[in-house]
């Protein structure tokens, strides 16, 4: 109900709504011109009234799918020096939430943790939600060291309230082969009994045996709920929505940013949050494959950048998508 009441909260009212307290740090990549990343992410918190922080761990005049790409990636050096200002700026103490995403590099990685361990030790309850960007369809993404995932898994994930692998990176980061269902839930349960992590989202990936259609996409959603002493009961969700034709960059960091955005809305009510999040990405995704679709029956990567400008309000008031989810038991 209370939900409800904030969708039916008139627009402007929504737009003026101010978030007392509540300012992201987001460390990512950064393209001049198109939209990963920090591109994004930043946009959309800022629109549903989020102060945003930006570390750009590249910066590149566009993301890696086009055939050139040119710019600048930060070392650890420059992370570090990047937060001492912050530091002399009083600000570490201001964080509400660190949002982490593309770190093409071991030691930035590492100079993440240890960014994460300070901001707590000034707020301890600090949200840290981390996309552990490696890899996709069974691969790692071209240029990022095979390192990064025990990093990952032994420094980053242990200081994660919320995640948001796909399967490939589920895997990795749990040493499960992910080949169906039940696989994924498993890998989910590691996290949350092992690692101690409160959400994790699997935005993509899982073979799906329990249908032949194809038209169909799925994500994955659990929480560790507290139970008795030292115990964690686990509640598990699929959400299960239409393939949109084409194949889009960026998706992921928009994804990440409006669950944070939409956790905070809600109160932490993880169904909610992750209904509103695929809601609004459907509605991107569906307006970047018509417009690209419209002009080139073979849209060329330009095309296909997402539009993410001309779907503001898609972004603040998701449409009522077809999402069906249902509550799964282990």
């Amino acid at each position: 109900m209370e939900n409800q009441k904030r969708h039916s909260m008139p627009l402007e009212d929504y737009l003026s709504k101010e978030r007392s307290g509540k300012r992201v740090l987001s460390i990512q990549s950064h393209v001049v011109s198109g939209f990963v990343g920090n591109k994004c992410a930043v946009f959309p918190l800022q629109l549903h009234g989020f102060e945003v922080d930006a570390i750009n761990s590249v910066q590149f005049s566009n993301h890696t799918q086009y055939p050139n790409v040119k710019g600048q990636r930060l070392n650890e050096r420059d992370l570090a020096e990047l937060f001492d200002g912050i530091r002399l700026a009083d600000l570490p103490a201001k964080y509400s939430h660190i949002l982490t995403g593309y770190c093409g590099d071991a030691s930035f990685l590492r100079q993440i943790a240890s960014i994460v361990r300070e901001c707590r030790q000034h707020n301890p309850k600090l949200i840290y939600v981390c996309d552990p960007v490696m890899g996709d369809n069974g691969k790692y993404y071209n240029g990022i060291p095979r390192e990064l995932c025990s990093i990952y898994r032994d420094e980053l994930l242990p200081l994660s309230d919320v995640i948001t692998p796909n399967a490939f990176e589920l895997s990795q980061l749990s040493d499960i082969a992910i080949a169906n269902e039940r696989d994924c839930l498993r890998a989910m349960e590691h996290f949350h009994k092992v690692k101690r992590i409160r959400i994790v989202v699997v935005t993509s990936g899982v073979p799906d045996e329990t249908t032949e259609n194809k038209s169909m996409m799925h994500c994955y959603a659990s929480e560790a709920i507290p139970s008795a002493v030292d115990t964690i009961r686990v509640r598990y969700f699929r959400f299960e929505f239409p393939l949109i034709a084409g194949t889009f960059v960026g998706t992921g960091d928009l994804f990440t940013a409006l669950l944070l955005a939409w956790l905070e809305e809600s109160g932490s009510d993880l169904c909610h949050s992750v209904r509103c999040t695929i809601s609004s990405m459907q509605s991107v995704i569906r307006r970047t494959s018509d417009f690209a679709f419209a002009i080139s029956p073979d849209p060329n990567i330009q095309l296909r950048e997402l539009r993410l400008m001309q779907s503001r309000l898609d972004l603040l008031r998701p449409k009522a998508e077809k999402i069906n989810f249902v509550e799964l038991n282990l």
